[in-house]
């Protein structure tokens, strides 16, 4: 029993150094993986950094990496050794002439007596002192500086920006952009489709083909001409169908009637007329004309910086001045009242004038200014709603003829509502066939239109009513199965833009966003910088925050109905009443030296016989006084100061 305690004993001292002898191999396995690794790593970095290849190498370089690492691991970890071997390798480094091996050989036989007891009892007491782990410490292998180094060097190398050619770079520049335009053609397609299923099936095969188009472009972007062409041969076939499309008479009538309506949404008659009723109704059944009224602003706004002249000069102010400030206000409202504007403010300003309050005179002037602006603006709309309400058809026939389906379709509306209840008297009934006898020759290009009218007119002669509603009714549907083919055609009328769009994206190498087209010009004042028309920006923020200018806008052909024309000069009553201009008055003499001053900068110098050293003062009074009352904008601010800095020195 001893002996095989004994036995035990020397085994498990082999077992933990066999085990540890293990690890250990599989520990170097680990770095030579990781040398390896590193080194197919830094060649890919080499060949990526100096080649075009795809950025995928290195991601496979890194997966082989780690691949190196579990091979090297696995491989150092499957070699075993038996127990005998790693006996015979601690007899070896511990020098003990055999001891530990021969133990395991004989400790098994019991044949050899007395000597095998000997021999375990030996091997076991110099087992004891062994310890695998001073014989097979953990340590970083000589393999791992050469892996930490490659690792260094590639870490390095990963910072070196690639070479690559303007060739290739234009090549990948082109290829985003033709990606981009891809990328957009199918979602205008996807959304047209969405947004308007087509009635016709070639012309959704055709925007479904856009769409195709668009998602080969974006999932395998071609060469610059080869996109091009693609995209010429789509606008192409497109091109095509809208001819074929547009050789229709009635659609061509009905085109041309939406471009010169200008609106993409034409408004009824019935619309239209409750438009017109509102505006005359917030007008007080009034119509003054827009120019007139544009005149009397005009005349307003000079009235009013006489009065703010007035008010600057104080109780110097002479009565000649406020006598002839009245009878223009007077003037002014007794205009105003002919031409149908009642402006009650101005009594009100008159009123305080002749009472010596000027400043709320100003007011009353101010709110009187702002009661025509809104008049004037209301006599716009009213005149534009005047204007569209005359180019509309005002029977069937004329709306026929000028291609406006919608007021048609509503027409004839009327008719069949009226018709449906059976009780038409017998003079509206016979308006009723005036009205479809008179637009038969004009229905002619509208497909079986006129067939549908003449059965509608048959069935009236033989008071068959709600027959002749129904005849009419197809009539309608007939309108609007034109109608919607020439929505299709718009359709694609639209995608042939963006398919120029595109063209124009892949040929300039500009991307979607900047190759767009030129937006509507924005007329509201107050705003930013950008492709506006003729309007003031916020002082604050509208001059400091200039927008970057990723594409070209003509505001060529720009019409500014809604805005007076201004300059630097013209700001007049939207000033605070503390920064109306003055003027410096000079002492001129005849025949003598014109009167002047030296200026920083400016070598023209003379002789000035004006004491301005007074004016100065109080212009510097004055100034200060505006900065620290935030009076001057924070814009200009820093420019005021300087200025009367200047003048001080």
């Amino acid at each position: 029993m001893q002996v095989m305690s004994e036995l035990r004993v020397i085994e498990t001292v082999v077992r933990r150094a066999a085990l540890r002898r293990r690890w250990q191999r599989a520990w170097r396995g680990f770095w030579w993986g990781v040398l390896v690794g590193a080194a197919g790593l830094l060649v890919a970095l080499g060949v990526f950094k100096l080649l075009p290849v795809p950025i995928g190498v290195l991601g496979g370089a890194a997966g082989f990496m780690a691949l190196a690492c579990i091979v090297g691991f696995l491989t150092g970890w499957w070699q075993r050794e038996s127990l005998l071997q790693t006996a015979r390798w601690l007899d070896e480094q511990e020098a003990l002439k055999e001891r530990l091996s021969t133990a395991l050989e004989v400790g098994h036989n019991e044949r050899l007596g007395r000597w095998r007891e000997l021999v375990v009892q030996d091997a076991a007491g110099h087992a004891g002192k062994v310890d695998p782990r001073r014989l097979l410490p953990f340590r970083l292998p000589q393999t791992s500086r050469w892996a930490l180094v490659t690792l260094a060097v590639a870490a390095g190398l990963g910072f070196v920006p690639e070479y690559r050619s303007q060739a290739y770079l234009q090549a990948k520049r082109e290829q985003e952009v033709i990606r981009q335009t891809g990328r957009n053609l199918a979602q205008l397609s996807k959304r047209s489709l969405e947004t308007r299923p087509p009635v016709l099936d070639r012309t959704r095969n055709s925007l479904q083909a856009v769409g195709e188009l668009g998602e080969q472009l974006d999932r395998n972007p071609t060469t610059r001409s080869e996109a091009l062409r693609d995209l010429a041969k789509m606008m192409e076939l497109m091109q095509q169908q809208v001819r074929e499309a547009m050789k229709d008479p009635a659609l061509q009538t009905m085109q041309k009637a939406a471009n010169t309506s200008g609106r993409e949404n034409a408004q009824s008659a019935e619309q239209l007329q409750k438009q017109i009723e509102a505006l005359q109704k917030a007008m007080d059944g009034k119509n003054p004309k827009p120019d007139a009224l544009d005149q009397l602003q005009k005349q307003l706004t000079q009235l009013q910086q006489q009065a703010a002249n007035l008010a600057a000069q104080g109780s110097q102010a002479s009565d000649a001045a406020k006598e002839s400030l009245s009878r223009s206000l007077s003037s002014l409202a007794r205009s105003a009242e002919q031409m149908g504007a009642s402006l009650s403010s101005l009594d009100e300003a008159i009123a305080s004038l002749e009472a010596g309050q000027i400043d709320q005179m100003l007011k009353n002037l101010e709110v009187a200014e702002k009661d025509l602006e809104k008049m004037r603006d209301l006599a716009q709309a009213l005149q534009q709603a005047q204007q569209q309400a005359e180019a509309l058809g005002k029977d069937l026939a004329e709306q026929l003829k000028r291609g406006q389906a919608e007021a048609a379709i509503s027409t004839l509306q009327k008719m069949i509502n009226e018709l449906k209840t059976g009780n038409v008297a017998p003079e509206q009934l016979q308006a009723m066939m005036n009205e479809i006898n008179k637009a038969l020759p004009n229905a002619a290009p509208y497909g079986k239109v006129p067939e549908h009218l003449r059965d509608a007119l048959r069935k009236m002669q033989a008071g068959q009513q709600p027959a002749a509603a129904q005849a009419l009714a197809d009539a309608a549907e007939e309108l609007k199965d034109l109608l919607d083919q020439l929505g299709d055609a718009q359709d694609m009328m639209a995608m042939i833009d963006s398919l120029k769009r595109a063209q124009m994206c892949v040929g300039t190498g500009q991307c979607w966003s900047q190759g767009q087209s030129p937006g509507r010009p924005g007329f509201k004042p107050g705003g930013k910088p950008g492709q506006g028309v003729g309007t003031w920006a916020d002082e604050d923020e509208g001059w400091t925050n200039i927008p970057e200018n990723t594409g070209l806008w003509d505001n060529s052909g720009v019409e500014r109905p809604d805005f007076d024309p201004r300059g630097l000069t013209e700001r007049g009553p939207t000033l605070p009443n503390s920064l109306t201009p003055t003027k410096v008055k000079g002492q001129f003499q005849p025949g003598q030296q014109m009167p002047s001053i030296t200026l920083r900068g400016v070598s023209i110098k003379g002789q000035s016989t004006v004491a301005v050293q007074e004016a100065i003062t109080a212009a510097q009074s004055d100034a200060q006084a505006a900065l620290s009352q935030e009076q001057v904008p924070r814009a200009y601010q820093g420019a005021v100061k300087s200025y009367f800095d200047d003048l001080k020195r």
